[in-house]
C-alpha cells in the first residue's frame, strides 16, 4: 500500500520523551503526598548521560518513603512512651496522695480513739471517786456505838455514833452529794447534813465551825468543818448519823453504813 506501513504484529515502544514525562509526573505525584521530599529531586535534573528516570525514580520514592516511615514511627514510639511515663507519674502521685490521705486518716482515727479512751477514763474515775465514801475523821475510833442507851440523848438511845476527836479537828464529808443544812440545829449545835447521790443523808454535829453552807454540792474527804463541842456535848468529839431520810427519826447504823460503802472502821 502507498501508506508504507509497519508490519502487522509490531508496536513501537513508547518514546524517551514520553517515559521520561510518564517518571516526573509519578515523582511529582508522590511529592505531592508527602513522600518525596528533597531526595528525589535530584532526578529531575538528570540528563541523557545519566540513569533515566524509569531507573532510579520508583526506587528513590521507596526508599524515601521507608525512611519517612521509619521516622514517624520512631516518632510515635517516643511519644508512647514520654506519655506511658508521664501517666506512670501521675499515676505514682495519686498512689502517694491516696497513701498519705489513708495515713491521715489512720492517724486522726487513732488519735480520736485514744482521746475517747482518756475521756472514758477519766470520766470512770470521777465517777469511782464520786461514789467512794471515807471516815469523816482521820486517825479516829468510834468512842459511842449507835444505839446506846442513856439519859443524854432526848429519843433514850444514841441515834448515831461518836468519834473520839479534840476540838478543832477537821471533819470531812463521807461521800459526794449536797449540803442541806449546815447551821445551828439545837442540840446538835453547829451540823452539817448532806444528801448523797444514792438518797441518803448524813449529819455531822457539835462542830466549832463550818466550812460549808446550804445548796453546796461536795465530793468524798472535802472538809466541811471543825470538831467542837457546841449544844448537847459533854465534851469535844463528832457526833456522826447515817439516815435513810431527811427527817428525824429515820437514822441506820452509822457503822454499817459506811462498811456498806467499803469504809473500815
Amino acid at each position: 500500500m502507498a501508506f508504507g506501513s509497519r508490519a502487522a504484529g509490531k508496536h513501537r515502544g513508547s518514546s524517551r520523551l514520553s517515559r521520561k514525562t510518564a517518571g516526573y509526573a509519578g515523582i511529582a505525584a508522590l511529592a505531592t503526598t508527602g513522600v518525596v521530599g528533597s531526595i528525589a529531586a535530584p532526578a529531575f535534573a538528570a540528563d541523557g548521560n545519566g540513569p533515566s528516570m524509569e531507573d532510579t525514580g520508583s526506587l528513590k520514592a521507596v526508599v524515601v518513603a521507608d525512611e519517612l516511615q521509619g521516622e514517624i514511627e520512631a516518632q510515635a514510639e517516643s511519644q508512647q512512651r514520654a506519655a506511658e511515663a508521664t501517666a506512670a507519674m501521675a499515676q505514682a502521685e495519686a498512689d502517694a496522695k491516696q497513701q498519705a490521705s489513708e495515713a491521715k486518716r489512720a492517724a486522726e482515727a487513732k488519735a480520736k480513739a485514744e482521746r475517747d479512751a482518756a475521756e472514758r477514763a477519766a470520766r470512770e474515775e470521777e465517777r469511782k471517786r464520786l461514789n467512794t465514801f471515807v471516815t469523816p475523821l482521820d486517825d479516829s475510833y468510834v468512842s459511842t456505838q449507835y444505839g446506846a442507851g442513856g439519859g443524854m440523848w432526848s429519843s433514850g438511845t444514841h441515834t448515831g455514833i461518836d468519834f473520839h476527836a479534840a476540838s478543832g479537828t477537821s471533819v470531812r464529808a463521807v461521800g459526794a452529794g449536797t449540803v442541806v443544812e449546815a447551821g445551828w440545829g439545837g442540840a446538835y449545835g453547829n451540823n452539817v447534813v448532806i444528801k448523797h447521790n444514792d438518797g441518803t443523808y448524813t449529819q455531822y454535829a457539835h462542830m466549832s465551825s463550818l466550812s460549808v453552807s446550804a445548796g453546796q454540792q461536795v465530793t468524798p474527804g472535802q472538809q466541811i468543818g471543825l470538831s467542837g463541842s457546841t449544844g448537847n456535848s459533854s465534851g469535844p468529839h463528832l457526833h456522826f448519823e447515817a439516815r435513810a431520810g431527811s427527817q428525824y427519826g429515820s437514822d441506820i447504823d452509822p457503822v454499817a453504813y459506811l462498811r456498806s460503802h467499803n469504809v473500815s472502821l
